[in-house]
């Protein structure tokens, strides 16, 4: 089974135990297509470059997450259910061993933004 990433940007106001859900709904439903969840990375909270627009608002800080998983390869379709919860306000699923520009820049960011709040 291939290696696959899913980066979940949750809105900054979310408990931790409804991150702590979220996470676990997606382990039962990767567990429940004959995958595994390999590593879950937890970033905080993060300054965003521009705001993201959603109905209760626009959001300029997030909770950033990491989830690396095995699992078939039809998980990325299967995840999309995830678009439509209101805690989040980005997703991103990518094949753990794809070489993808954008997903560099993507991790770039977030250790400049790890940099920025940490100084």
């Amino acid at each position: 089974m291939p290696l696959y990433d899913c980066m979940l940007l949750l809105k900054p106001h979310v408990r931790k135990e409804a991150v702590m859900d979220l996470a676990s709904r997606v382990g039962k439903h990767v567990y429940s297509r004959n995958g595994v969840i390999t590593n879950i990375k937890s970033f905080g909270t993060v300054q965003l470059g521009y705001g993201i627009k959603k109905l209760d608002g626009r959001h300029y800080q997030g909770q950033l997450m990491q989830m690396t998983m095995m699992a078939t390869p039809n998980i990325n379709k299967e995840l999309h259910y995830l678009n439509k919860e209101d805690r989040l306000l980005r997703l991103r699923k990518r094949d753990s061993n794809a070489d993808d520009e954008d997903d560099d820049d993507l991790r770039l960011m977030v250790e400049q933004n790890l940099k920025f709040i940490s100084s």
